[in-house]
């Protein structure tokens, strides 16, 4: 495990870099986490798709894939690999401060 500090908080990320306690996120990290994955800014499209991910986890304990993504989301899924080319699910969880969604590699 390993820490980072965004917006003056210290939060706990796993090896992969997903927040350990998804509790600790706020949305002021969300454009710095989305900067070190190279996406320099977060339109309303990335703000609709991360509040999604985010609701979903909160309510059924795990991220959406893809597939579910384009699907309820709102966002075809050709757009969601514009706003996250590498890989819509496992990004936007990542920016989202909650787990890896099960199924991404």
């Amino acid at each position: 495990m390993t820490t980072a500090s965004y917006v003056g908080i210290e939060v706990e990320l796993n090896d992969e870099g997903f927040f350990t306690d998804p509790s600790a996120w706020r949305e002021e990290m969300a454009p710095m986490i989305a900067k070190e994955m190279g996406i320099d800014e977060l339109t309303d499209e990335h703000w609709r798709v991360i509040r999604f991910v985010r609701d979903r986890y909160l309510q059924t304990g795990g991220g959406p894939s893809v597939r579910v993504l384009g699907k309820t989301s709102g966002v075809e899924v050709k757009d969601l690999y514009r706003l996250f080319p590498k890989g819509p699910a496992k990004q936007a969880a990542k920016i989202a401060g909650i787990p890896k969604p099960v199924g991404c590699i």
